[in-house]
């Protein structure tokens, strides 16, 4: 009895029903029970009513793959797009599959690590210096505008980003001028200078300490939260959505975040500044025998509103870059859960990173300018 599919008759070999992968099994034995097509002087692909990738792919092993590529000449009657499958099957069956593989090298695969690292950073900082400047050309023209400004929105995120980060900053603060005052006081003890513990804690926490541990936390709390929110809009297609209706994602959801920063960081700075100073103040009078108003007193005496003003302007450019980093790998997400949590770990670790440096830079800057 004839096969459903594949007769052969005088030399000559027809296809026909449908070659499609609900029949693999029963296409292979039909042809398996057929033999070589060397034995048939010619083959007929009239009889063909379906054809897919898996039928495709036994017509090219029957036949030979240079056939396939022409079938279009001995074959015209079969549908166009029939055709095309079989030459595109062939043309994937044709390509060599040894790959030759380098051997690996242990100094050029370091090299090459470290190029492709930094033309990621290079890459990533002229995203970020171009997103900088997306949301200054925003922000600008719209205080021209206050019919315009996102008060609820602003004020929302002021009390997540600055607000309810108060008692965390506080108290790693006050810890931290703890613990500043202590070392600074077995140091100095050796020198029978323990009363400048009180000048080594306030000009640690007015110039440096106070704003820089505000921002890290705030690196750390609100650019994370930043990116996770911005980033699950993008997977769910809601800016997207914003942009169709015409909306500016920027002005929108963007420069409330920021303003929301610029204000609150500076706030948390001077939480900071206070905090570590009662740290301190807390340290010299239960262990250093200096009495709360003799630390005030040479506080007042020996630091001047210098060092409080140069550890608060910082505050600004700090607030501004953790804002513009963490809604700007907000953006960069492609829509799966792993690419939100990488890009929010991505968005801790660039503001960490961004706000040392330029605390560095502007330790350097106010050195030379003897402020």
């Amino acid at each position: 009895m004839p096969d459903e599919w594949v007769t052969k008759e005088s030399g000559h070999m027809s296809l026909q029903g449908e070659w499609t992968l609900a029949h693999y099994s029963d296409l292979k034995g039909a042809l398996d029970r057929q033999g070589n097509i060397s034995s048939a002087d010619s083959i007929s692909l009239n009889g063909l009513k379906r054809l897919d990738t898996a039928g495709a792919a036994l017509i090219v092993e029957l036949i030979g793959v240079d056939k396939a590529k022409q079938v279009a000449e001995w074959a015209s009657e079969l549908p166009k797009e029939q055709q095309a499958l079989l030459v595109r099957i062939a043309e994937a069956m044709d390509t060599p599959l040894d790959i030759q593989h380098q051997t690996p090298h242990r100094i050029t695969d370091a090299l090459a690590s470290i190029g492709q690292s930094m033309a990621g950073v290079w890459s990533q900082q002229r995203q970020l210096l171009a997103f900088v400047g997306l949301v200054l050309a925003t922000l600008l023209p719209l205080l021209l505008r206050p019919h315009r400004w996102r008060f609820t929105a602003t004020v929302a995120h002021i009390q997540q980003s600055g607000l309810n980060a108060v008692p965390i900053v506080a108290l790693l603060t006050f810890m931290v001028g703890a613990v500043v005052a202590f070392l600074g006081a077995t140091v100095l003890a050796d020198f029978g200078a323990t009363v400048y513990t009180i000048d080594l804690v306030a000009f640690s926490f007015l110039r440096e300490f106070g704003v820089l541990l505000a921002a890290i936390l705030l690196a750390g709390r609100t650019a994370s939260a930043f990116t996770a929110q911005l980033g699950a809009m993008k997977s769910n297609e809601e800016i997207d959505a914003l942009q169709a209706q015409g909306l500016d994602p920027i002005e929108l959801l963007v420069l409330p975040r920021v303003i929301a920063m610029l204000i609150s960081l500076p706030l948390l700075a001077f939480v900071g500044m206070i905090s570590g100073l009662v740290g301190g103040a807390m340290v010299s009078t239960l262990s250093l025998d200096i009495s709360l108003t003799q630390f005030m007193t040479t506080l007042q005496k020996d630091v001047s509103v210098t060092h409080f003003l140069v550890g608060l302007s910082k505050a600004p450019v700090f607030a501004f870059v953790i804002a513009v980093i963490g809604c700007l790998e907000g953006f960069k997400v492609s829509g799966s859960a792993q690419s939100v949590g990488s890009h929010t770990t991505s968005s801790v670790v660039q503001s960490i990173f961004m706000v040392i440096l330029i605390d560095a830079l502007a330790a350097l800057f106010f050195m030379e300018m003897g402020w």
